[in-house]
C-alpha cells in the first residue's frame, strides 16, 4: 500500500489559540463590568456606550463567538487533520476563516456598543454582519467537507460527526433566524412578528447553544479526552446513540423558553416533551466520557488538563439535567425571568466550555510547540481558583433567583401582594450580586494565570508550522460487506452521504414547529382592538431596542396570579402581531412592561415620571440598579427614516393605510408635541425630535390596546 507524505497546518491552529487568549480576556473583563453594574450602577459610568444594556450583549457575544468560537476552531482544525490523516483542504480558506472571524468580532463589538442591534438574544448583529457570518461559515464548511473528502482513513471518527453536525446545524439556524428586511445599512426588521418571531428566535437561541456551545465541544471531548488520558473512548456504540439522538431531539426543544407565555399549548408541549427526552442522550455522552477515564484517575490527580476536562464533563451533566428540569412547567414558573437561568447558563459556559478550553489548551499547546507546560503547578492552582470562582459565581445567583421568586409570589394574610413593587425584591439581591463579583474576579484571576502559563509555554518551545506526516493512501470501496462492516460504518465512508442524513435529522424539528406558526389565522387569532404603532411609538420602540432595555425588562405577563396581580391582565398572542421583533424578554432585572401604558392602572406612569426615571433613576428610587439614560434627552430621532420605516412595516404586512408614509412624519410631530407640552407643564423643555419623547410614547403604548377589567379608558 502506497504511503503518502504531507504536512499538518499548525499555523492556523496557533492563530486561533492566540485569538482565544486575547478575546477570552476581553470577554471576561466585560462580563465582570456587567456584574459590577448590576451591584453598583455607578459602573455604568453615565456613558451611552458603557450602559448595561449595551455591555451585556457585548459580553454574551464575546464569550460565545469570540472566546469559545475561536477555541472551537482551534480544536477542530487541529484534531480534524490528525483523525483524517490529511492537511486541511485549502490553506486560503483556513486563513479567510480566521481573519474574517476576527473582523466579525470587531464589528460586533463596535455595533453593539453603538446601539446597533436587532434586539434578538444571541442574534443581535445587524444584517450586513449576518451575511458576513453566513459567508464565513460556508468557508469553514467547505474547508471541513473538503478535508473529509480527501482524508486518508476509511471511516470518519466520532469527533468529526459532531463537527459536521455543528456546521450544518448552525448554518440552518443562522439563515432561518436572520431573514430580515433591511431599511438602511445599519437597521433592519425581522420578517417574523410577535409569537412567530418568538418561536423562530428560541428555536435558534436554544439550538445555538446546542450546535455552537455543545456539539462541537462534544467532538472536542471525544478527541482530546482519549488523547490526554491515553485511553480509548469507552464505547463506540454509545457514541452512535449519543450523536443521533442528541442532534435529532435538540431541534425540538426551543419552545421550553416560552412556557406560560402567549404561545399555543401544542408548541409549548413539544418543547417540554423533547427537552425531557434530552436527558438520555446527554447523560449517555457524559457516561461515555467518565468511563473513558477508567484506570486513569491517577493521571487526573496530577494533570491540570484532565482535571479541567473532568470538571467540564461534570458541568455538562449538571447543565443537561438541569435544563430539562427547567423545561417542566412547574419548575419553569420559578426559574424563568429570574437569575436562576443566569446561574444555569454560567455553569454551562464557565464549567463545560471553559473547562474544556482550559483542558484542551493545557494539553495541546505543549504538544504543538514541542515542549513541556511552563508550570504544571500554576495550572493546578488555576484549576482550584477557577473552580472556586465558578461556585462563588453560580451559587449566590441560584439562591438569589429562588429568593426573588419566593418574594414575588408571597401574599399577606389579607390576600394582597407582600411585595407589590419589583424593586423591593431586586434590592434583596444586592448581597448575592456582590458575591458574584468575587466569583467572577477569581475566574478572571485564574484566566490571567492560564494566559501567562500558555504564553510562556509558547515562548519556551517552537512551532513547526508545517508539521511533516505520512499515512497510507485511502483505498475505499463503495460496496458494503454486511459481515465486516456495520450500517453506520458504511455511512461514515462518504462525507456527503453522512451530511445528508445529519441534515435530515436536524431539520425535522424546526419544520414541525415553525411552519404551522406561519399560518397566522389558525394559530394567532387577531384582536381588533390592537392597532399598529404610530410613527412616534415605532421610533420609540427602536430607541428602546437600541439601548438594550430588553436585557432587563420583559413584556410578557404570564397567567400566574402573582403576575396578573402585580402587572395586570395576562398577555394574549394576538397582542404582538405588529411586533418586529418580539420583545418578550428572557430575564427581569426590572419590572415587566407589558402593561406600562394602561391608564388608571398601578403601572401607568406620566410623561414627567418617565423623563425623571430616565435621567435620574437613583434619585427616584435609591435602590434602583437602572442606569441613567441622560443622552436620550439630547439625541434626536432621524425624521428622514420615518417614511422608510412605515413602508418597511407595510411590506411586512402591518396594515397602515395606503400612502400613509407620506404623512407619517406630520403625525409623528403632532403626537410628539403633546408629550413636549406635558413635559413643559412640569418644567422640562425638550425638542419634539428628542429620543426621550419617542421612548415615552412607546411606553405609553404598551398594553393600552387591551383594557383591563373595569378600565374603560382607551387610547
Amino acid at each position: 500500500m502506497e504511503t503518502q507524505k504531507f504536512n499538518y497546518d499548525n499555523a492556523i491552529v496557533r492563530n486561533f489559540i492566540w485569538a482565544t487568549l486575547i478575546w477570552g480576556a476581553v470577554a471576561i473583563v466585560v462580563g465582570l463590568l456587567a456584574a459590577l453594574q448590576l451591584a453598583f450602577p455607578v459602573f455604568n459610568l453615565g456613558i451611552e456606550f458603557t450602559a448595561f444594556g449595551r455591555v451585556r450583549p457585548v459580553h454574551t457575544n464575546a464569550i460565545i463567538f469570540a472566546f469559545i468560537g475561536n477555541a472551537m476552531f482551534a480544536g477542530v482544525y487541529h484534531s480534524m487533520q490528525r483523525v483524517l490523516k490529511t492537511r486541511m483542504f485549502n490553506d486560503l480558506l483556513s486563513k479567510v476563516n480566521f481573519w474574517a472571524w476576527q473582523l466579525i468580532i470587531v464589528l460586533a463589538a463596535v455595533t453593539l456598543l453603538g446601539g446597533i442591534t436587532t434586539g434578538k438574544e444571541y442574534a443581535e448583529l445587524e444584517w450586513p454582519i449576518d451575511i458576513l457570518i453566513a459567508l464565513v461559515w460556508v468557508v469553514f464548511g467547505v474547508n471541513m467537507i473538503g478535508t473529509i473528502i480527501i482524508r486518508r482513513v476509511k471511516h470518519i471518527y466520532v469527533a468529526v460527526w459532531w463537527y459536521l453536525a455543528s456546521f450544518i446545524g448552525v448554518a440552518v439556524l443562522h439563515i432561518v433566524n436572520s431573514i430580515e428586511l433591511p431599511i438602511s445599512l445599519l437597521h433592519s426588521y425581522p420578517v417574523y412578528a410577535g409569537a412567530q418571531d418568538a418561536v423562530v428566535q428560541w428555536w435558534y437561541g436554544h439550538n445555538a447553544v446546542a450546535f455552537f456551545l455543545t456539539t462541537p465541544w462534544l467532538g472536542i471531548m471525544y478527541y482530546y479526552l482519549p488523547k490526554a488520558s491515553e485511553r480509548p473512548i469507552y464505547s463506540y456504540q454509545l457514541s452512535i446513540i449519543h450523536f443521533w439522538a442528541l442532534i435529532f431531539i435538540y431541534m425540538w426543544s426551543g419552545p421550553h423558553h416560552l412556557l406560560y407565555q402567549a404561545l399555543p399549548d401544542w408548541v409549548q408541549a413539544l418543547g417540554v416533551t423533547f427537552s425531557i427526552m434530552l436527558i438520555a442522550p446527554s447523560w449517555g455522552g457524559m457516561i461515555n466520557g467518565f468511563l473513558t477515564l477508567r484506570g486513569a484517575w491517577d493521571k487526573v490527580r496530577d494533570s491540570a488538563a484532565l482535571k479541567f476536562i473532568v470538571v467540564a464533563i461534570t458541568a455538562y451533566g449538571m447543565a443537561t439535567f438541569e435544563g430539562p428540569m427547567m423545561s417542566l412547567k412547574s419548575v419553569n414558573a420559578i426559574s424563568h425571568f429570574t437569575d436562576w437561568t443566569i446561574a444555569h447558563t454560567h455553569i454551562a459556559g464557565m464549567g463545560w466550555n471553559g473547562g474544556l478550553i482550559f483542558g484542551m489548551l493545557y494539553w495541546l499547546v505543549p504538544k504543538l510547540f514541542r515542549t513541556k507546560l511552563y508550570s504544571e503547578k500554576l495550572a493546578n492552582t488555576h484549576f482550584w481558583i477557577a473552580t472556586l470562582g465558578i461556585l462563588l459565581f453560580a451559587i449566590p445567583i441560584y439562591w438569589g433567583g429562588i429568593t426573588q421568586w419566593l418574594m414575588l409570589r408571597q401574599y399577606t394574610s389579607d390576600g394582597l401582594l407582600a411585595y407589590p413593587t419589583f424593586i423591593e425584591t431586586s434590592a434583596k439581591l444586592h448581597p448575592f450580586y456582590v458575591i458574584r463579583i468575587v466569583g467572577g474576579t477569581l475566574f478572571l484571576v485564574g484566566f490571567l494565570m492560564f494566559l501567562f502559563n500558555i504564553v510562556k509555554t509558547m515562548k519556551m518551545g517552537s512551532l513547526v508550522s508545517n508539521e511533516p506526516a505520512e499515512a497510507p493512501a485511502l483505498v475505499n470501496t463503495e460496496k458494503r460487506n454486511p459481515l465486516t462492516e456495520s450500517l453506520h460504518r458504511w455511512m461514515e465512508r462518504k462525507a456527503v452521504r453522512f451530511a445528508v442524513f445529519v441534515f435530515l435529522a436536524l431539520v425535522v424539528g424546526g419544520i414541525v414547529q415553525i411552519i404551522p406558526m406561519l399560518k397566522v389565522e389558525s394559530n394567532i387569532p387577531k384582536i381588533t382592538a390592537v392597532k399598529p404603532y404610530s410613527p412616534l411609538e415605532l421610533s420609540g420602540r427602536d430607541v428602546y431596542i437600541s439601548n438594550g432595555c430588553y436585557n432587563c425588562h420583559s413584556q410578557q405577563v404570564r397567567p400566574l396570579r402573582y403576575e396578573t396581580d402585580r402587572y395586570g391582565e395576562y398577555s394574549k398572542i394576538g397582542e404582538f402581531v405588529y411586533d418586529h421583533p418580539f420583545q418578550w424578554g428572557s430575564r427581569r432585572s426590572g419590572p415587566d412592561l407589558a402593561r406600562a401604558g394602561w391608564i388608571g392602572s398601578s403601572t401607568f406612569k406620566t410623561s414627567i415620571w418617565h423623563y425623571n426615571h430616565f435621567t435620574k433613576p437613583q434619585e427616584m428610587f435609591p435602590q434602583s440598579i437602572m442606569p441613567a439614560y441622560s443622552w436620550l434627552v439630547d439625541k434626536e430621532v432621524d425624521l428622514n427614516m420615518i417614511p422608510v420605516k412605515i413602508r418597511a412595516m407595510q411590506t411586512l404586512g402591518v396594515p397602515y393605510e395606503k400612502g400613509y408614509d407620506l404623512k407619517a412624519t406630520d403625525d409623528y410631530m403632532k403626537e410628539a408635541e403633546k408629550i413636549v407640552a406635558e413635559l413643559k407643564a412640569s418644567g422640562v423643555t425638550v425638542k419634539p425630535t428628542s429620543e426621550v419623547v419617542a421612548m415615552i410614547a412607546y411606553l405609553h403604548k404598551l398594553g393600552r390596546d387591551i383594557s383591563p377589567a373595569g378600565n374603560k379608558s382607551t387610547k
